[in-house]
């Protein structure tokens, strides 16, 4: 019986979870979070209170004798539950009951008995969750034994750590219980970490001060320390000299007191400096490492290329000697570094040999000159973990690659291993904790040092007034999370408020530069005291002056009318009776009387004042607050910081203090009354003897996680507060400085062939980097690139200049000086190409000077753009005409504004905050400001041009009815109304359409959001549209540009003008056409040197067009949109250009047969004619199977109903839809194989350790994967116990007993189980998971021949599996040596492939393993032929697994979904109602519904797997999407009409083919069609597979087979070495697709019938040994 305890997480029941956590070894009890806490048993058994729910959890586990041990036990733990209720949980009368507890425990250790009872753990948790004993702990002494005692006990940490925090406090309303609720991150449990036993270490390098990142690490450490009674050791990390600073040391001790954390040990790396050069001599001595003299660029690139060193082969002889001139320090030996001999080739960057000491000539600040060599910290820290006993190391997750290489070192040096466990680091928005960057902050004089209140340091952020505590939290409500993600500075704040708040004074202080004074004559001059705090009492009280005088502040008078009730702060009400006003109109008096009896305050306005008094003086007081001092949230890799500093982020305010300000000390915190919270930075000082001076009370404003600025008066009257904030705003925007422009340079003028040489030089360039990443012959690079450099010598000598990455192509011709339109549009054209070029240079990951050079290219043609046309370049835009020469009269704001590129450029921008509000989660009403404010902009924008704004599209102009009335016929074109410009020429027409389809092309491929996507697409269709209606015909990509009927166009800038050949027309068109197929096989991931060869006759042609034009080609940008089209037309169009969507409503529809069919049919959603678009779901697939294999494998996997995902990585659930399909393999095969006399059967799934280690060679192969069971409840096992990856080991001790003779052969045993591999990095559902099904059989035979024939047998039926139940063709074959089954004689196999990601996949395998295991487990009978001799008994074993139904998905599955072969198909069959509407007839109704239930019956009668739906609240669209998206075989669609017809339509998943099905002939039509929809599948999976498995004979063509996505057969050899290489020469860089390993081709199988045969002399592809035989290789899973 499985118990679910629901849990209120705002107010745990603390003592029901303690109950739960005691029981959960003993009972099946699963606790989750929800509304309402109670314990369901069954649907007739529910507890909800939290002593019924204790009191039943200790009667079904009675072992543990929670409820006592007899009668007289019982009736005490019972009397404690109702203290623990009655006594305890109210807030009055704790100190009696708690007398009365510590009398009880004066002479116990347990409340009851002696041991823990219910009565422990629900007393303990009365008092945990109460809000005053922490503060009577002092005075119960034996309850406050009795409370740590059981507190330090694993179940109450665990409970205490979790839960307590979020206890909701007393006395609180239900509003603020929610508001508090506590924010504690999740504190995964350090693997095998025991109780006393840990030891983790903080290692900072003494090179600057802390910040709050480290704050994390360190607090992070004691987490662990104080959870498990650790040690804690703090380890200053000096392993670089020139970085030490003795200083820097006695800093960072002082910041760690500041941060309340107390190391148990302090050390320092160079205490183990001997250790360390001993260990790494070493390594040198074992051939691990060696000493490298590469200059340290060379070998960077070496590392980057992943080229070896010339000393890598070095004798152990020479490093000694190199390494003894390090070690002296010579000015060779300062040239060398020791670096570790791992692997060049791997993937990881950080086993490409590393650095593991290099020579330094500084002195060390603790060592001196002793040393000359120096290790790095990624060498030296894993020998100090290790020697210094560190059993957990807790790094950030950013050291995630080189924890291969800690570990390398480690077994390298056969030390003992501690643990790495990852956490996220801290990045916080606006913020840069770069030491280098911080330090660079302290020299600038940008901050006062390292103390300063904007920095992240410790010291800046108590300065600014964090606390310890609020930092201890915050930290805590982060967990140990690995997600890595930006923080904003606010939820740090917002912490450290709630710690602050419930005990920071008040007090008052008015701005210093509007003060009102107000007359109260009948107000007496005395002093009164008043609690500092309205909610504490404890914090003290403070005195307060009235008189006749007091001051308020200036805004908040202007708030207030005569007569008014204004509510005056700690005094009363007040009623002001006049105010007076100066000439400017400002309030400079006002005069009010007392009407303190009025106690009503909850309409009045709340002003704060202070007395004008000569007994208390006001205090001078500044207050200052500061801002980010970076601007920018998140620096890119790209940015420079200094580019985004905020130069004002420091403001003061003069104001008048509170005279009780005077008593503040330095650091502390108070809340000055409607402004916030204050640290107290420098405290008030009188007049000083000296000075004759007074130093005002420095106030540092302490944000508070709200998203306002410093809190202001006057806000009362919120659109004036609004307004002033708006100016404040707009000001500091204005005044803010612009950054410098970048002019483009000018090309000098130079002859005609230089944009040839230039064309040359990109395309040799080109050629340089393709030989580079082949990793060509040395003689080849060097040659290209002589060339190369030969060209650019040729390129300067031509242009004057020298040629850089990333420049524009020189201009044949000086520029003209005036502007014209050519002069914006050029521009516009330059900034797309260079656009592209960058993109292209970081794609291809290009050295970074030339990504910079070309990104500075690229600003300052947008500079030059901006100047020329007075706009921001957008991507996708129209480019406006420049404005004229002539300075044009001055314009106001407004009227500027009002422009329609202006109002287009405003409302994208304002798109852009809200959509940067929504992500950054920002508080509601700011969102909702930002949002009203877009969709005024929006209706600005319809109303100035007459259109809607439209993502995307290019900016509309002012329609006819708001153009200016003086515009004259001779406007330029582009300012035309839309519709004339655009359609005025098909030509224009034509480069239109083909420019926004490339603007479609990259919002896609940019991932933009789903309605930029959308109005693009949308202008698109338009394009097409009215180019259609204008020519004729439709619009095909690569077409010769049409020419036009209608009247010409104005010449666009990209065309060859007017008066040039028709031969340069003709060029034009063809460097359109060919530009528009170097994009399409771009998108269709053509083959590398197939776009490489496009791309080049694509520069060639575009030379040739500027030889005879002398002008670059430009493309012509994307023009409006044309209105007046059909909107549902236009709608059912954009379906096609879409991704396709979900399903439909999940409402009735009301329309006929015909329209569902076509609003399923789309996958889409979409309506029938003429009832306009309806919304899309999500129900569909969103992602293409041919675009993103991986994100579709999971789509379909899930919203087909195949898995639901679970919270232990690499584990699934498989729910029915899918486990179906495993029952029908089972049924198939385990009928099969009893043919063949095998028999079922169960072994444990649990192995020891010395079985498992019997086979050394067996298990090798699953040492990494094997899990292990180490402990029983709280007690370490004495030895542990792995659960099974495999079999053998458990089976064949048994097998070993029942063999006696031979007689006893053969055993032929089976079982259906479930096996465990667990180590992994990339989890694929069904493919590469953690747990999975299979069936194993294990077979033993007296003789070889007999074991070889059932290896054969079992294959076939593993093919038949395959091909006849899955309709998927295998590949049969024998595995090569490397890839067969570890310890085993030889495996067969049957490989499947899956065309959609070229790989290939392993289906199943039968292994012959001779008498290996025989001989190692003792499996042997007497020898009938001899007897007296023993043989041993020949094995086979053989398994086939749930990855099957993996394969079955990726191989069937299509872009609607799943498709599932009949055979498997849980259902093959389903009926769906059609056409009933909410006219029909209810008699007509129930007749279809009655056909469908008779239809059923029969076919369920002819053993087809089939259900009707007949779900209601579903419409038929809906059910038809859902049910081809689950991939059943055929739908039967029945309505009213197909009933007059004595008919139906079945649907076929596989083709989509309607076949109209005479009643009478259903099932036999049926079965039929069943059975052609299995051969179909596997027909057209034949054929694929056919189609993508070639047989080549060189290593060139088949790395050219392997990247076009093939399965090769290659002559080979079968060395394992040489297996090997071929690995690695096929490796890529990249993963194949998101989540899945980088891999070269690996050894599929040895093909029982190859596609070709080794001819004699024949060598295999390496080229070193002779082929045996033609062997399949290809990438696989």
């Amino acid at each position: 019986m499985a118990l679910n305890l629901t849990i209120n997480a705002s107010n745990p029941p603390l003592g029901a979870l303690l109950a739960a956590e005691h029981v959960k070894g003993s009972v099946k009890l699963s606790v989750e979070e929800g509304k309402d806490t109670k314990l369901h048993v069954s649907e007739s058994v529910q507890f909800n209170d939290v002593n019924s729910i204790t009191r039943y959890l200790a009667r079904v586990a009675p072992a543990l004798g929670l409820y006592g041990a007899n009668m007289l036990e019982q009736t005490e733990v019972d009397h404690w539950l109702e203290f623990s209720a009655r006594r305890l949980c109210v807030q009055a009368g704790l100190a009696a009951a708690l007398g009365e507890l510590d009398k009880a425990l004066s002479l116990r250790t347990y409340l009851v008995g002696h041991t823990i009872t219910l009565a422990d753990l629900c007393v303990w948790a009365a008092l945990k969750g109460h809000a005053e004993w922490a503060g009577q702990t002092a005075s119960f002494s034996h309850v406050s034994r009795w409370f740590s005692f059981l507190g330090s006990q694993v179940p109450f940490a665990a409970v205490g750590n979790k839960w307590a925090n979020s206890k909701a406090p007393p006395r609180k309303s239900n509003s603020e219980e929610r508001e508090k609720k506590q924010d504690v991150g999740k504190f995964v449990d350090l693997p095998g970490a025991e109780m006393g036993k840990v030891v983790v270490r903080f290692p900072p390098e003494a090179s600057g001060y802390l910040h709050i990142g480290h704050a994390k690490a360190a607090l992070l450490n004691q987490h662990y320390q104080l959870t498990f009674k650790g040690k804690l050791i703090m380890r200053f990390d000096d392993t670089n000299p020139e970085k030490e600073k003795e200083d820097f040391e006695k800093v960072i001790l002082e910041d760690v007191a500041m941060l309340q954390i107390h190391p148990d040990q302090f050390t320092y790396t160079s205490d183990h400096f001997p250790l360390i050069l001993r260990l790494g001599e070493q390594l040198l001595s074992e051939g691990k490492a060696y000493i490298d003299n590469t200059p340290p660029e060379q070998m960077k690139q070496e590392r980057e290329q992943r080229v070896e060193s010339t000393c890598r082969n070095n004798s152990v002889e020479q490093n000694m000697k190199m390494w003894a001139e390090m070690k002296a320090g010579s000015e060779y030996g300062q040239a060398c570094c020791m670096r570790a001999k791992i692997d060049m080739a791997s993937n990881n960057g950080c086993l490409r040999d590393p650095t593991l000491y290099r020579c330094k000539n500084t002195p060390h600040p603790r060592t001196g000159s002793t040393y000359k060599v120096y290790p790095t910290y990624d060498f030296a820290c894993p020998i100090v973990d290790s020697v210094e006993g560190v059993t957990h190391a807790l790094r950030t997750t950013e050291y995630h690659d080189r924890d291969e290489q800690f570990y390398w070192v480690i077994e390298s040096l056969r030390l003992r291993k501690p643990y790495i466990w990852e956490y996220a680091r801290l990045n916080l928005n606006n913020t840069v904790l770069s030491k280098r960057k911080l330090t660079w902050f302290v020299d600038q004089g940008y901050v006062d040092g390292w103390d300063d209140p904007r920095f992240p340091t410790v010291r800046g952020v108590l300065r600014r007034g964090m606390t310890v505590e609020g930092l201890k939290q915050f930290i805590a409500a982060q967990g140990g999370s690995r997600s890595v993600v930006n923080m904003e500075w606010d939820k740090i704040w917002a912490f450290n408020k709630k710690v602050i708040d419930p005990v920071a004074p008040r007090y008052t202080a008015l701005s210093g530069s509007y003060v009102v004074p107000v007359s109260v004559p009948e107000a007496p001059e005395e002093m009164k005291e008043a609690a500092k705090h309205p909610k504490n009492v404890e914090v003290g009280m403070k005195e307060v002056w009235y008189g006749p005088r007091v001051l308020v502040e200036g805004a908040d008078a202007e708030t207030i009318s005569e007569g008014e009730v204004v509510t005056f702060i700690n005094w009363g009400n007040l009623i002001i009776t006049k105010i007076n006003k100066d000439a400017s109109g400002k309030v400079s008096s006002m005069e009010a009387r007392l009407d303190l009896d009025n106690k009503d305050f909850k309409k009045t306005t709340k002003i704060t004042w202070l007395a004008d008094t000569q007994h208390a003086p006001l205090l001078p007081t500044i207050c200052v607050n500061y801002q980010h001092l970076i601007t920018k949230p998140v620096l890119g890799k790209e940015d420079d910081f200094k580019h985004f500093i905020n130069k004002d982020s420091k403001v003061e305010e003069r104001m008048l203090g509170d005279p009780c300000l005077k008593s503040l000390k330095k650091g502390d915190i108070i809340q000055l009354q409607r402004r916030g919270f204050y640290i107290c930075d420098q405290p008030y000082e009188p007049i000083s003897p000296n000075s004759c001076k007074e130093s005002p009370c420095v106030l540092l404003y302490i944000p508070d996680g709200h998203t306002k600025d410093m809190p202001t008066s006057g806000s009362k009257d919120k659109s004036k507060t609004q307004a002033v904030s708006n100016t404040t705003n707009q000001t500091k925007t204005k005044a803010a400085p612009a950054p410098a422009r970048t002019p483009a340079p000018a090309p000098a003028p130079a002859p005609a062939p230089s944009g040839d040489v230039f064309s040359s030089i990109v395309a040799q360039g080109e050629a340089v980097r393709q030989l580079k990443a082949a990793k060509a012959s040395k003689d080849e690079v060097d040659k290209a690139v002589q060339q190369l450099l030969a060209l650019k010598a040729q390129f300067k000598q031509q242009t004057g200049m020298d040629y850089k990455p990333g420049m524009a192509p020189p201009a044949s011709s000086p520029a003209p000086p005036t502007a014209s339109p050519d002069s914006a549009s050029c521009p516009f054209t330059r900034v797309t190409q260079q656009g592209e070029l960058v993109r292209k240079l970081k794609a291809e990951k290009a050295p970074k000077e030339q990504i910079d050079a070309a990104v500075k290219q690229l600003l300052a043609l947008k500079a030059e753009f901006k100047q020329l046309t007075g706009q921001e370049y957008k991507p996708g835009m129209t480019p406006s005409t420049p404005a004229s020469s002539t300075p044009a009269p001055a314009r106001s704001s407004s009227s500027s504004s009002c422009t329609p590129s202006a109002l287009y450029e405003r409302v994208s921008q304002q798109g852009e905050v809200v959509r940067k509000l929504k992500s950054e989660k920002a508080p509601k009403d700011q969102v909702d400001a930002a949002v009203k404010q877009l969709l005024a902009l929006k209706a600005e924008y319809k109303q100035v041009t007459g259109h809607d704004y439209k993502p995307g599209a290019a900016p509309a102009q002012s329609s006819p009815s708001v153009a200016p009335a003086q515009s004259s016929p001779s406007v330029a074109p582009a300012q035309s109304s839309p519709s004339v410009a655009p359609t005025s020429g098909a030509s224009g027409l034509y480069e239109q359409v083909s420019q926004q389809g490339e603007v479609v092309r990259k919002l896609k491929a940019d991932k933009a959001p789903k309605d930029q996507v959308d109005a693009a697409v949308k202008q698109l269709l338009a394009l097409k549209a009215t180019y259609k209606q204008q020519t004729g015909q439709d619009y095909k990509p690569g077409l010769q540009t049409p020419a036009t009927p209608a009247a010409p166009a104005p010449a666009s800038p990209a065309q060859p003008r007017s008066g040039s050949a028709p031969q340069a027309q003709e060029l034009f068109s063809q460097v359109a056409q060919q530009g528009e197929l170097v994009r399409k096989l771009k998108s269709e991931k053509a083959p590398k040197d197939e776009v490489d060869l496009a791309v080049k006759t694509l520069l060639a042609l575009k030379v040739q067009y500027k030889t005879l034009t002398g002008q670059d080609y430009k493309p012509v940008a994307a023009a409006g949109a044309s209105g007046g089209e059909d909107k549902n037309r236009k709608e059912r169009e954009n379906k096609s250009e879409k991704q396709g969507g979900g399903g439909g409503g999940a409402k009735k529809g009301k329309g006929d047969k015909a329209g569902q069919g076509k609003e399923a049919s789309g996958g889409a959603g979409g309506a029938g004619e003429g009832q306009g678009p309806k919304k899309q779901t999500r129900l569909g697939l969103e992602a293409k199977k041919e675009e993103n294999l991986a994100d579709w494998y999971s789509q379909v996997i899930t919203k087909a109903e195949m898995i639901e995902y679970y919270d232990v990585s690499g584990c699934y659930v498989l729910r029915p839809w899918s486990f179906a399909i495993w029952e029908a393999i089972k049924e198939f095969f385990d009928r099969e194989i009893k043919k063949l006399g095998v028999e079922n059967c169960y072994f444990p799934m649990f192995v020891s350790q010395a079985a498992l280690e019997k086979e050394k060679s067996h298990i090798e192969d699953f040492a990494p994967e094997v899990a292990w069971v180490t402990r029983s409840g709280k007690t370490e096992l004495a030895e542990p116990i792995a659960v099974r990856p495999t079999s053998e080991t458990v089976m064949y001790p048994a097998y070993a007993k029942w063999v006696q003779s031979h007689r006893d052969l053969p055993i032929k045993l089976n079982q259906w189980c479930n096996v465990v591999r667990w180590e992994f990095k990339h989890p694929q559902p069904f493919l590469r998971t953690r747990e999975f099904l299979w069936q194993e059989g294990h077979t033993a035979f007296a003789t070889k021949q007999e074991a070889e024939e059932e290896v054969l047998q079992i294959l076939d039926l593993y093919a038949r599996v395959y091909e006849e139940l899955m309709a998927i063709p295998v590949v049969k074959g024998r595995k090569t040596e490397k890839e067969k089954f570890a310890g085993g004689d030889y495996t067969t196999t049957v490989e499947a492939f899956i065309s959609a990601s070229g790989r290939a996949i392993q289906g199943a395998t039968s292994h012959h393993l001779g008498q290996n295991f025989s001989r190692m487990f003792d499996i042997v009978f007497e020898d009938p032929k001899k007897p007296g001799e023993k043989q041993l008994a020949y094995q086979n074993s053989w398994g086939i697994t749930t990855r099957t139904i993996g394969v079955l998905t990726m191989v069937h599955g299509d872009n609607m979904g799943l498709v599932l072969p009949p055979r498997v198909a849980c259902l093959q069959v389903i009926i769906i109602p059609c056409g009933i509407t909410a006219s029909l007839p209810e008699e007509e109704k129930e007749a279809v519904l009655s056909q469908c239930s008779k239809y059923l019956s029969r076919l369920q009668k002819t053993d087809i797997r089939v259900r009707a739906d007949l779900r209601d609240n579903y419409s038929p669209g809906w059910k038809f999407n859902h049910w081809e998206l689950k991939g059943v075989p055929v739908r039967l669609e029945v309505g009213p009409k197909d009933m007059k017809q004595h008919q139906c339509v079945a649907v076929r998943r596989d083709s989509g083919e309607k076949v109209t099905l005479p009643e009478a002939e259903v099932e036999k039509r049926l079965v039929a069609m069943l059975e052609d929809i299995q051969n179909s599948l596997y027909r057209k999976a034949s054929d694929d597979l056919k189609t993508h498995m070639v047989a080549a004979d060189t290593m060139e063509q088949f790395q050219k087979d392997l990247d076009q996505g093939r399965i090769v057969q290659i002559p080979f050899c079968g060395g394992i070495e040489c297996e090997d290489w071929i690995k690695k020469t096929t490796a890529k860089d990249q993963d194949l697709e998101p989540g899945a390993p980088s891999m070269g081709a690996k050894s599929l199988c040895i093909p029982f019938s190859p596609l070709k045969t080794p001819q004699p002399g024949q060598m295999c592809v390496s080229g070193k040994e002779p082929a045996k035989y033609y062997t399949l290789f290809g990438r696989s899973y």
